[in-house]
């Protein structure tokens, strides 16, 4: 989970409006300022799940038999910690407006 932490401490939990000026400001066009973000946001969405999955792998019960299921206390707690985390596509936009992210544009840095 600390992982995630790094990633979610300046998040909102909500939507927010953005000024399009201040998104366009970052990369002089709103287009590829949305889909640095969306990429971003998958990427972040990949991450949580992945952790969330080797977290969960633990608890695990490998039988066929429904009458052997029960309640876990720490993979309830950690299901909720997920839960309440805020959507990917927020903290994407949010480091993105804060420089965080590194992106290029490969067609743009081909040598001349």
């Amino acid at each position: 989970m600390s992982n995630l932490k790094n990633l979610t401490h300046a998040a909102e939990e909500t939507t927010v409006p953005r000024s399009l000026s201040q998104v366009n400001a970052k990369t002089g066009n709103v287009y590829k300022s949305i889909v640095i973000a969306a990429k971003r946001s998958n990427q972040i969405g990949v991450s949580i799940k992945e952790e969330l999955h080797s977290k969960l792998e633990e608890f695990a019960s490998h039988s066929d038999n429904l009458e052997e299921v029960f309640e876990n206390r720490e993979q309830i707690e950690i299901s909720k910690y997920y839960e309440k985390l805020p959507n990917p596509a927020l903290i994407a936009i949010e480091e993105f407006m804060g420089d965080e992210v590194y992106f290029r544009n490969p067609d743009e840095d081909e040598e001349v």
